[in-house]
């Protein structure tokens, strides 16, 4: 598998045309979900997801709550479709967020969502969609068919366009700027040479995955496509709450990939990983500055905050596929998975 050009790989690539191609084709969509977000002015938002998309979901909750103030809640699709329960929504908007828009469990939160009386907006590949029709507003991703299990660009797509959507909703000039510079600053991600951290992770059978923020999300899917593409258990967990509990688990070589990005939570991101390295962790960190111990991994400089978390994503998209072809697997097929999961 080590020298076969894998699906996942041609996705990955795929990731800064396409997310070019739903910036420069969405502006009319995100332009008209952004005025009914401020019409409806919502004082909370909730998002119903799963997997992938459901981290996607935890970037759009703390881009809303640090840009906008507005808190935002994840909905458990079950409360709608497995026990019939109606939430009393009035006043609030809901995102979904799905790559198929099929799912049984996220269309039937979204019509409950929308009978409730939220403002409903969905984030999905396929504008025909079932989650489409179930919606207000939505954001078709158009990113082409993505074939392989692990999704990629997709996600990354995903969270771009919860991004232009804050944005908009908002009018903030820096973060449509950053949203607009982001298929650049990926062509930059793709070209970043994790190695190091591939040699020390090519026979790991675990690790932690830390962020904080935004990076909490990107942690999130980082864990998940290590066990997807890899077989690692990877866990991931906020900077801050590892140190709650699970960091008594951390002894000599324990590996630690922790997702640093230059926002408010870095000094405290890097103290963590310091920390876990004085207990003996083969630590690397997203970002430079960190002591003895912590092994630096590049990143692209000069990116906005809340961008700079996705920028990464791509970085760790085209490592981890190299590592999984490195560790003997076939990216694409991972076992006892398939690429569209249908839920109830």
């Amino acid at each position: 598998m080590n020298d076969e050009r894998t699906l996942m790989r041609a996705e990955v690539e795929e990731i800064p045309a396409a997310a070019a191609r739903f910036l420069d084709g969405a502006k009319d969509a995100v332009a008209a979900a952004a005025a009914a977000m401020r019409a409806a002015d919502p004082g909370l938002i909730v998002t119903v997801a799963r997997g992938s998309s459901d981290h996607a979901a935890t970037y759009l909750k703390y881009a809303a709550e640090l840009v906008a103030g507005v808190p935002v809640a994840s909905v458990g699709p079950s409360v709608a479709s497995v026990y019939g329960r109606r939430l009393r929504l009035d006043g609030s908007a809901c995102v979904g967020i799905s790559q198929s828009g099929q799912s049984p469990d996220i269309v039937e939160m979204m019509r409950s969502a929308g009978a409730g009386g939220a403002l409903t907006v969905a984030i999905t590949n396929a504008a025909a969609s079932p989650l489409a029709a179930a919606s207000d507003c939505t954001l078709a991703l158009e990113v082409g068919p993505e074939r392989s299990v692990a999704a990629t660009k997709t996600f990354v797509t995903s969270v771009l366009a919860a991004l232009a959507l804050v944005a908009e909703w908002q009018e903030d000039a820096a973060l449509r700027a950053a949203v607009a510079a982001a298929p650049a600053q990926f062509v930059a991600a793709l070209a970043l040479d994790w190695s190091p951290l591939s040699d020390r992770l090519v026979r790991a059978g675990s690790l932690f995955v830390l962020g904080r923020g935004p990076g909490f999300a990107i942690a999130s899917e980082v864990a998940l496509k290590f066990k997807e593409t890899c077989g690692i258990h990877a866990e991931a967990y906020s900077a801050a709450e590892v140190l709650h509990g699970p960091a008594a688990l951390v002894q000599a070589r324990f590996p630690v990939l922790a997702l640093g990005v230059a926002d408010a939570a870095l000094p405290q991101v890097v103290v963590t990983a310091e920390r876990l390295a004085g207990q003996g962790a083969d630590v690397f960190l997203t970002a430079p500055g960190a002591g003895e111990g912590v092994v630096a991994l590049p990143s692209v400089p000069g990116v906005h905050p809340l961008t700079a978390p996705l920028v990464l994503a791509v970085t760790f998209y085209a490592f981890v596929e190299a590592l999984a072809r490195r560790r003997g697997l076939n990216p694409d097929m991972p076992p006892h998975l398939r690429k569209l999961t249908e839920t109830v």
